[in-house]
């Protein structure tokens, strides 16, 4: 039997992305097993996965991280974040370790100089690449996300308009220039016409008060009135997922729920797409607004646009992306 710790510190999408190294390790390495380290406020998105065997919690205090890894007596670390606490983390537990490729130099050099040499290969199959040596390959089931029943929503929370389907809008992204100012998000709801529910956290509430607000009846908010995995149950039940370059966005492909992504400041060739299961028939459309010689400005993003227009949102043609989601929502009744 091999003791493996898997590393991602965070945030949402990073881990749920690394979901298939979870499910392939565990069902193709005979007797491993699996214990997973991220940060205190991620748990709850790993807490029901059936292949983990512990989860191990970080609060900042490294000594003590330390001391209770050392225990463990691990024989692998699969390093999936790759930072410069991971490899301290890794020294200190002094067991062989296998990192992933962040490509970074290929990242700074698009971004920088918008010279392409990233390879065509997506972050969970780099992510897979660190299991190799232990024989393990991509099974292409996609991603899982797993809700305890405890946090399962209930249709009958949301109004009566709203329980025969809705399109869920993630109103967020973690930075600014990775999401569409709320001028633009306001068109967006104006121009659809589907119940409409919007997701986010309590750094969202005030968009979501002002969308509920000025759309009622269409229009229900749901950001941070519900906890991360009851967030996950809302997406899970909806018909189509509206959303930015997001956590939400993974956990939507972990769902297999049609999706209409928006793209800023970031490019999916940055590896980064929604990740559906191999050969599954997905309703995906990326919306970018083509021929800006700025992006991707940043592999993550920036509190405001570096040059001061904004134009890969604000010239987001809302009508598009409103009319696939009316044809996704369309499509996904007859699924």
């Amino acid at each position: 039997m091999a003791k493996f710790l898997i590393i991602r510190f965070s945030s949402i999408g990073d881990i749920v992305l690394t979901t298939p190294v979870i499910r392939c390790l565990h069902r193709q390495v005979s007797g491993a097993e699996i214990h997973y380290l991220t940060k205190n406020e991620f748990l709850p998105l790993l807490s029901s996965n059936p292949y983990i065997n512990h989860l191990h919690g970080y609060d900042e205090d490294f000594k003590a991280l330390v001391t209770k890894l050392k225990r463990e007596k691990f024989d692998y670390i699969i390093d999936l974040h790759h930072n410069l606490r991971t490899l301290h983390l890794k020294i200190a537990l002094g067991v062989k370790s296998y990192s992933f490729n962040k490509l970074n130099v290929e990242k700074w050099l698009l971004t920088a100089f918008k010279f392409d040499k990233l390879p065509s290969i997506h972050i969970v199959d780099r992510y897979l690449a660190t299991l190799a040596d232990f024989g393990v390959q991509n099974d292409g089931k996609g991603l899982e996300y797993f809700i305890p029943d405890a946090e399962q929503v209930a249709m009958a929370t949301l109004p009566e308009t709203h329980r025969n389907g809705y399109i869920g809008l993630v109103a967020g992204a973690a930075l600014a220039t990775k999401q569409l100012p709320l001028s633009r998000i306001e068109a967006l709801c104006h121009t659809l016409t589907q119940p409409i529910v919007v997701l986010g956290g309590k750094e969202d509430e005030e968009t979501g008060s002002i969308l509920e607000a000025k759309f009622a009846g269409k229009v229900f908010n749901a950001c941070g009135k519900f906890s991360l995995n009851q967030s996950a149950s809302l997406v899970a039940q909806a018909r189509v997922i509206v959303t930015h370059d997001t956590g939400m966005m993974h956990i939507a492909a972990a769902f297999c729920k049609p999706i209409v992504s928006i793209w800023g400041n970031t490019v999916p060739a940055l590896g980064m797409a929604a990740y559906y299961p191999k050969d599954f028939p997905a309703f995906h459309r990326i919306c970018e607004v083509p021929g800006l010689s700025c992006r991707p400005c940043s592999k993550i993003g920036f509190k405001k646009c570096p040059k001061g227009h904004f134009n890969c949102m604000m010239h987001q043609d809302i009508g598009l992306i409103a009319g696939k989601a009316a044809l996704f929502f369309r499509l996904s009744s007859l699924v």
